[in-house]
């Protein structure tokens, strides 16, 4: 796991997996309202054959706020409207998320939208606010787990054209 602020303890102990060039999951930070709601999907009933743990369900809420043309406006509305209402110093969790939704992220986060003389948000916003808008639109989470089955599948599938050998 890679994290996007690593200390020196942390440095010295990152190592690259066999055969990729970069690690698979990044670390980011989740407000604490999201993360609860985010666990009690991972210990649901629903989270079955396999059991999806945190980087596939924060990677599923990205993509699936990713799905929507309009992505990065959702984010930031709801970044402006009500994630920068509640207490700056809100706790927050550290989990990781797959690489390829992070990269998404942090598109948005170096958007014309997130620099001056707009508010400069961080990953563990845009991540928590991805997680919102999913929760505001599935209470439930059962898109959430679909949509991590539809990831899994789809690095499956990317991991095994990665590893056949050139002819």
């Amino acid at each position: 796991m890679f994290s996007t602020l690593p200390t020196t303890r942390e440095l010295a102990t990152l190592s690259t997996p066999l055969g990729h060039d970069h690690q698979d999951t990044i670390e980011t930070r989740l407000w604490l309202e999201e993360h609860v709601w985010l666990y009690k999907l991972l210990r649901s009933e629903n989270n079955v054959a396999p059991t999806f743990r945190f980087p596939d369900l924060i990677a599923a809420c990205v993509s699936l706020v990713f799905t929507h043309e309009d992505a990065p406006s959702r984010i930031f509305r709801f970044l402006g409207t009500q994630l920068v209402l509640r207490a700056p110093q809100t706790p927050r969790r550290r989990e990781s998320m797959w690489r390829q939704q992070y990269e998404l992220l942090l598109e948005v986060q170096r958007s014309p939208a997130n620099r001056h003389p707009n508010p400069k948000f961080q990953l563990d916003q845009l991540t928590t606010a991805c997680v919102a808008l999913c929760r505001g639109q599935d209470e439930s989470g059962t898109s959430i787990l679909q949509q991590a089955r539809h990831n899994m599948a789809e690095r499956a599938q990317r991991d095994s054209k990665a590893s056949l050998p050139e002819l």
